[in-house]
């Protein structure tokens, strides 16, 4: 009898939008089951294994930088106080003089860090650093990569269109390489210091407790 009146229901409701009550409840029920299966996939596939997790044999670290500056020796900083067993800093010579300024300033500074430079026909940066960081691993399979990239953090949301792009790209392409970490180092300019400073002049509640900016 139930199923008599449901399907006058249906029947006599379906030009009043009914009709799409009727297609949604599969269609979410459909989603949700996926949803699920989802989340049982990814469950079984970070469960621990009897033989505990494989630590790597060694560890090479490798800083990108593109010049000299106090992000580039922030990254070198962090680098080292992790205690990697290699340590080496590298760039794109995508511009000839660019590189020879570079290399000048590197020694001028006494940088204790070596510089590794591959080149760029194409004046592109993806490519050689992730063919490098490749190279690294076919050599050492058993070895891990850690790459350190310095990376801006900014106030103004149109400075992340002049700055950190070359980064992302990097970051993105370098993430889905098996034996490979990616630390992101950050470097705080100004303009995010200052977007905190307004932020904690203008919290809510301020006025009410008598607290001026």
């Amino acid at each position: 009898m139930t199923a008599v009146v449901l399907v006058v229901v249906r029947a006599t409701k379906f030009s009043h939008g009914v009709y799409l009550v009727v297609i949604a409840i599969p269609l979410l029920f459909l989603l949700m089951r996926g949803i699920h299966r989802h989340y049982g996939q990814v469950r079984r596939e970070l469960e621990l294994e009897d033989g505990g997790i494989t630590l790597p044999s060694r560890v090479h670290a490798v800083v990108l930088v593109s010049t000299v500056h106090k992000p580039t020796l922030r990254a070198l900083a962090f680098a080292k106080a992790n205690r990697p067993d290699t340590l080496t800093a590298l760039t794109v010579n995508v511009d000839d003089a660019d590189t020879h300024v570079l290399r000048a300033e590197w020694e001028r500074h006494d940088i204790d860090v070596p510089l590794k430079v591959v080149e760029s026909p194409y004046r592109e940066i993806t490519r050689p650093v992730v063919d490098h960081i490749k190279r690294i691993r076919r050599e050492s399979p058993r070895d891990l990569v850690c790459v350190y990239i310095p990376e801006y953090v900014v106030g103004r949301w149109w400075e992340n269109l002049l700055h950190n792009q070359s980064s992302l790209r990097l970051t993105w392409r370098l993430r889905f390489e098996p034996g490979v970490m990616v630390v992101s180092v950050p470097w705080q300019l100004y303009s995010s210091r200052r977007r905190d400073v307004d932020r904690r002049h203008h919290l809510p509640g301020h006025l009410r407790r008598g607290i001026s900016p």
